[in-house]
């Protein structure tokens, strides 16, 4: 009887595990700086109200934010609630948190009724105090400038402010009396709140490396990469394309026309006339040894052709001539 009792008394509470509302289990947030936990729940509950309260049990949890008071239960820590039912989110969040502001909160929707326990999800806060940079990965073009940023917590708001070659302690630039430090490659502010920031300026490709943003005893690591300025292109000049002379594009021959001929006539008249005495020199020459051949004596012609054939030897040789007159026959021996 006593075990069934209990188990009825157990009811309420079971939807609280099985489903409902969803958030992220542990957060850490540096001190002085604001955060935003959203809060999931399922399409049932759109309509009920919602809040926020610290606190691990909901019988002794603190509220500071509900979504049918819109005005924070505690001004003092600037808490907000915002509910979206379109996408099923409510939002809420805290600012300049302290780190006595760890510990444990409950994203919650209000059910009611004596057999029904309110839906929520817990996470737990974790409020540090230190130093932090917004990017700790940060990149110029060599001859620009570049910003790091640095994040500390309240209680080094006093503290001296350096910004170190990592690795190298003797290239420590420290803030002076009024939180600045300034030379032609660096300047360094402290808004003495929370944030100073370095600027590093006419970036040159020795500039890159680790780098320690530092308040009091607390560091932060930064990696700065500078590169190389681009180089000027070069302009293209397009030329006109030159003209081939070759034989395949040469044009046509002109045919020989009249009017062509009349053009090169002071050449051609001189070629005819030079051709023309050429031609009749040569026929002078041949008619001339023609006309010595047939005058020539048979005698003397027949013995020079016996004097070649018989080695010039012309004794004892007898030569004969035929009369074609009277076909008579004469001898002659020489």
């Amino acid at each position: 009887m006593h075990f069934f009792m209990f188990v009825l008394g157990l009811l309420p509470w079971i939807p609280a595990f099985l489903c409902g509302v969803t958030t992220g289990k542990e957060l850490t947030v540096m001190e002085g700086q604001s955060l935003t936990i959203p809060c999931h729940y399922e399409p049932q509950y759109a309509s009920y109200v919602k809040y926020w309260c610290q606190g691990r049990m909901r019988e002794f949890c603190t509220s500071l934010a509900r979504t049918d008071n819109l005005h924070s239960a505690n001004p003092e820590d600037k808490v907000t609630i915002f509910d979206d039912p379109v996408q099923l989110v409510f939002t809420v969040t805290m600012s300049n948190l302290k780190e006595e502001n760890s510990g444990w909160y409950m994203c919650g929707v209000e059910i009611g009724g004596v057999w029904s326990a309110d839906v929520v999800a817990y996470t737990y806060i974790k409020v540090i105090h230190g130093i932090s940079a917004v990017s700790s990965q940060l990149s110029g073009e060599e001859g620009s400038s570049v910003t790091v940023e640095c994040i500390y917590s309240e209680r080094y708001r006093e503290s001296e402010k350096k910004w170190c070659r990592s690795g190298d302690w003797s290239s420590c630039l420290l803030t002076g009396s009024d939180g600045s430090y300034e030379d032609t490659s660096v300047a360094i502010n402290d808004d003495r709140t929370r944030t100073f920031t370095i600027t590093l300026k006419k970036l040159q490709m020795r500039d890159t490396g680790w780098y320690l943003c530092s308040a009091g005893q607390q560091q932060i690591s930064v990696h700065v990469l500078v590169t190389p300025r681009p180089t000027t292109t070069a302009v293209s000049v397009t030329f006109p394309p030159t003209t081939n002379h070759s034989a395949k594009y040469l044009p046509p021959p002109k045919p020989i026309t009249k009017e062509s001929w009349n053009n090169y006539s002071h050449i051609w008249e001189p070629l005819m006339v030079c051709a023309s005495v050429m031609v009749f020199v040569g026929l002078a020459m041949l008619a001339k040894r023609l006309w010595k051949l047939h005058k020539q004596d048979p005698v003397l012609e027949t013995k020079a052709r016996l004097n070649k054939y018989s080695g010039g030897d012309l004794q004892n040789t007898a030569v004969v001539f035929i009369n074609k007159d009277s076909q008579d026959v004469h001898m002659y021996r020489a």
